[in-house]
Protein backbone atom coordinates (compact mmCIF):
# COMPACT_ATOMS: atom_id res chain seq x y z
CA UNK A 1 0.00 0.00 0.00
CA UNK A 2 2.85 2.39 1.15
CA UNK A 3 4.71 1.63 -2.17
CA UNK A 4 1.34 2.29 -4.74
CA UNK A 5 0.80 5.41 -2.88
CA UNK A 6 4.12 6.83 -2.69
CA UNK A 7 5.30 5.69 -6.39
CA UNK A 8 1.78 5.92 -8.10
CA UNK A 9 0.24 9.40 -6.20
CA UNK A 10 3.84 11.41 -6.22
CA UNK A 11 1.35 14.35 -6.88
CA UNK A 12 -0.40 14.30 -3.66
CA UNK A 13 2.91 14.67 -1.46
CA UNK A 14 4.41 16.81 -3.15
CA UNK A 15 0.77 19.23 -3.18
CA UNK A 16 1.11 18.03 0.56
CA UNK A 17 4.99 19.71 1.13
CA UNK A 18 3.82 22.74 -1.54
CA UNK A 19 0.92 23.52 0.88
CA UNK A 20 2.85 23.15 3.55
CA UNK A 21 5.69 25.47 2.54
CA UNK A 22 2.58 28.08 1.97
CA UNK A 23 1.35 27.54 5.62
CA UNK A 24 4.70 27.59 7.08
CA UNK A 25 5.39 31.02 5.37
CA UNK A 26 2.12 32.57 6.48
CA UNK A 27 2.47 31.14 9.86
CA UNK A 28 5.94 32.96 10.16
CA UNK A 29 4.54 36.46 8.36
CA UNK A 30 1.75 36.37 11.34
CA UNK A 31 4.19 36.12 13.88
CA UNK A 32 5.06 39.68 13.13
CA UNK A 33 4.30 42.55 15.84
CA UNK A 34 1.78 44.12 13.58
CA UNK A 35 -0.08 40.62 13.53
CA UNK A 36 -0.39 40.09 17.68
CA UNK A 37 -4.31 39.25 17.61
CA UNK A 38 -3.22 36.45 14.80
CA UNK A 39 -0.73 34.57 17.18
CA UNK A 40 -2.85 31.40 18.05
CA UNK A 41 -3.47 31.21 14.19
CA UNK A 42 0.28 32.09 13.48
CA UNK A 43 1.21 29.23 15.95
CA UNK A 44 -0.89 26.12 14.20
CA UNK A 45 -0.21 27.34 10.41
CA UNK A 46 3.37 27.14 11.57
CA UNK A 47 3.09 23.76 13.06
CA UNK A 48 0.60 22.29 10.47
CA UNK A 49 2.65 23.56 7.80
CA UNK A 50 6.08 21.64 9.45
CA UNK A 51 4.21 19.03 9.27
CA UNK A 52 3.13 19.16 5.99
CA UNK A 53 6.68 19.87 4.73
CA UNK A 54 7.47 16.65 6.74
CA UNK A 55 5.30 14.36 4.96
CA UNK A 56 6.01 16.06 1.41
CA UNK A 57 9.69 15.68 1.83
CA UNK A 58 9.01 11.70 3.64
CA UNK A 59 7.28 11.33 0.80
CA UNK A 60 9.70 12.51 -2.29
CA UNK A 61 12.29 10.77 -0.30
CA UNK A 62 10.63 7.42 -0.01
CA UNK A 63 9.79 7.78 -3.77
CA UNK A 64 13.48 8.41 -4.91
CA UNK A 65 14.50 5.04 -2.30
CA UNK A 66 12.23 2.82 -4.49
CA UNK A 67 13.18 4.18 -7.79
CA UNK A 68 16.60 3.43 -7.03
CA UNK A 69 15.72 0.12 -5.61
CA UNK A 70 13.74 -0.66 -8.90
CA UNK A 71 16.33 0.01 -11.31
CA UNK A 72 18.95 -2.55 -9.33
CA UNK A 73 16.70 -5.42 -10.04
Amino acid sequence: MIRTLVQDYEHIHTTIGISGNLLFVVGSVLFFKAFNHFYTLAVWLFVIGSIFMFIGALGGGLHRMLQRRNNRV
